[in-house]
């Protein structure tokens, strides 16, 4: 089984009003075999992040403490380059951890659709394509706030995906029949692996509209390359682009 823990970066509102210009959302991918192992080196992961950092072990770190030195972070004043450090080592460690991330970003501009419905159901489309492939079951693990919506979409999921061909252009309807249950919403100050899902989220945005001078410092376009091996290429590899990062 592969456990998919997804969170978002930005939001569905209207551009116009002040939205903004994009809805991401991030995916990690983690195998159920290696789940135990996987947790143990986050932990002493975040155990450097303390030696070298002063951060707490259970601190929150989200793509938003870091561009802003805010949250569980504040008190400690780290330099632009220190939280580019600390946003470097985590999308490394999904290298080591040997598991897989992607991005799904939605372009608000000039759409009338349902954003929200967009981007879950581009980001279950991958994961139906992904649990297809591998015959590998597939829980989602997601941030709570939205639960009944994230709820909705993916039981409707279970039942057809509409997916357009890459060969005749013709719409597929594919149900999700490796979806394991309903999707789980975690508190993502409890969930390392969560807060990854904010991280690979925001900087898979950054690929698609570079970041003004005082972000770039901390999440520069080129930051997404730091997954490596851990890019899950599969996603985009017909429709190109950033490999990793589906855009729509």
């Amino acid at each position: 089984m592969l456990f998919a823990y997804i969170d978002e970066s930005g939001d569905t509102g209207e551009v116009a009003r002040g939205g903004s210009r994009t809805y991401a959302l991030g995916c990690v991918l983690v195998e159920s075999a290696r789940w135990v192992q996987t947790f143990d080196d986050i932990l002493e992961f975040r155990r450097q992040l303390k030696t070298n950092y002063a951060i707490p072990i259970r601190a929150e770190l989200k793509a938003n403490y870091l561009l802003r030195n805010s949250g569980a972070i504040r008190n400690l004043n780290l330099a632009p380059g220190q939280r580019h450090a600390v946003w470097r080592g985590h999308l490394r460690f999904l290298q080591r951890a040997d598991a897989r991330a992607f991005a799904v970003v939605i372009d608000k501009q000039g759409k009338t659709n349902d954003i929200f419905a967009m981007a879950w159901e581009t980001m279950l489309q991958r994961l139906e394509r992904t649990s297809n492939h591998d015959t590998t079951p597939i829980m989602i693990i997601h941030d709570q706030g939205e639960d009944d919506r994230i709820r909705k979409v993916v039981r409707k999921s279970r039942r057809h995906l509409t997916a357009g061909s890459q060969f005749n252009g013709a719409g597929l309807r594919i149900p999700f029949r490796l979806l394991t249950e309903d999707p789980v919403s975690r508190n993502s100050a409890q969930s390392f692996f969560i807060q990854i899902a904010d991280l690979v989220a925001y900087t898979g945005f950054r690929t698609f509209i570079p970041p003004p001078p005082n972000i770039n410092t901390i999440c520069p376009p080129t930051l997404w390359n730091e997954l490596g091996t851990a890019t899950h290429t599969a996603v985009n590899s017909y429709s190109g682009g950033t490999p990793g990062v589906v855009v729509r």
